[in-house]
Formats: structure tokens, C-alpha cells, sequence
């Protein structure tokens, strides 16, 4: 195998030798590590604005926000906007994206501000601004769509 395909599966591999520890972890356990410390600052139809202050648990490697809580952040702020819209009953995501244009570090005050730009028939649409307290510089941007429960005519 050639250094490059090695070096992938190490990767991998290393990262996932903690099987004891993870299966010990309750059921849905993600919601409440990303969200622990996470404050509402406003919310009015269709508009949802939290902070929190960038926890060590939620960074990489490079000691910055890990991409993956970035978008899990798009995903439930961006799902809090679509309850406070007043949309039927939601149903899953049907596409999340988040553009990383800067990073936030351990201690960072942030603010997300999540904005529904769409509520359908059967998909909503919200964006997700990711910013920095300090300085208001925005740091990654989230767009959600969503499928929407259609209720049942029967």
C-alpha cells in the first residue's frame, strides 16, 4: 500500500480505537455536547439569534471550532428558526452547506443568527450566520433546507 493510502487509513483507524468510551455514551448525546453553554438572545417569527462562548470540547486539531460543530450549528439554530416560523410539523434535512471563511478559537464569543428565508409547502429554507462578538467578522455561513411533514388528508 503506498504511503499516501496508509497515512489516510491510520487516520481513520487511530480516531476510531475508543470503542468502550463511545459505546458507553448515552443516546443522542450530540445535541447536548454541541449545545451545552449555547444562550438565546432573541427570537421572533423566523429569526433566532444565540451565543455562546467556543467551549475546548468543540475544537480541531488546530484548536479552532471543529467544522463538524460549525454544522451541527447550522443545523439546530437553523431548525429553532424554523419552529419560531411557525412551519408544520418538520421533517428531516434535505441539505445543509456551510462555507468556513475564518476560524474561531477556545473562548470566542460567537453569535448565530439563523433566518428563515422560505417556508413552502413541503420545504423551508433558513441561512446561518456564524460571527464573532468581538468584531461582528463573520466566520462561517450555513444555508438549511428542510423538508416539511406534510399532514396527512386522510
Amino acid at each position: 500500500m503506498s504511503n499516501h493510502l496508509e497515512s489516510a487509513k491510520r487516520y481513520i483507524e487511530t480516531r476510531s480505537q475508543n470503542t468502550s468510551l463511545v459505546d458507553g455514551l448515552p443516546v443522542r448525546f450530540w445535541e447536548p455536547l454541541i449545545m451545552n453553554g449555547l444562550k438565546v438572545d432573541l427570537i421572533e417569527p423566523g429569526r433566532v439569534i444565540c451565543s455562546m462562548k467556543i467551549p475546548q470540547r468543540l475544537l480541531n486539531s488546530g484548536n479552532a471550532l471543529h467544522g463538524g460543530a460549525t454544522a451541527t450549528l447550522v443545523d439546530l439554530v437553523g431548525t429553532a428558526a424554523f419552529r419560531s416560523s411557525g412551519a408544520p410539523q418538520l421533517g428531516v434535512s434535505v441539505e445543509i452547506n456551510v462555507s468556513y471563511l475564518d476560524a474561531a478559537f477556545a473562548d470566542e464569543d460567537i453569535e448565530i443568527e439563523a433566518k428563515t428565508l422560505r417556508v413552502g409547502k413541503a420545504v423551508g429554507v433558513v441561512s446561518v450566520d456564524l460571527r464573532k462578538k468581538k468584531d461582528g467578522k463573520l466566520f462561517a455561513q450555513g444555508r438549511h433546507s428542510m423538508y416539511l411533514a406534510v399532514p396527512s388528508k386522510l
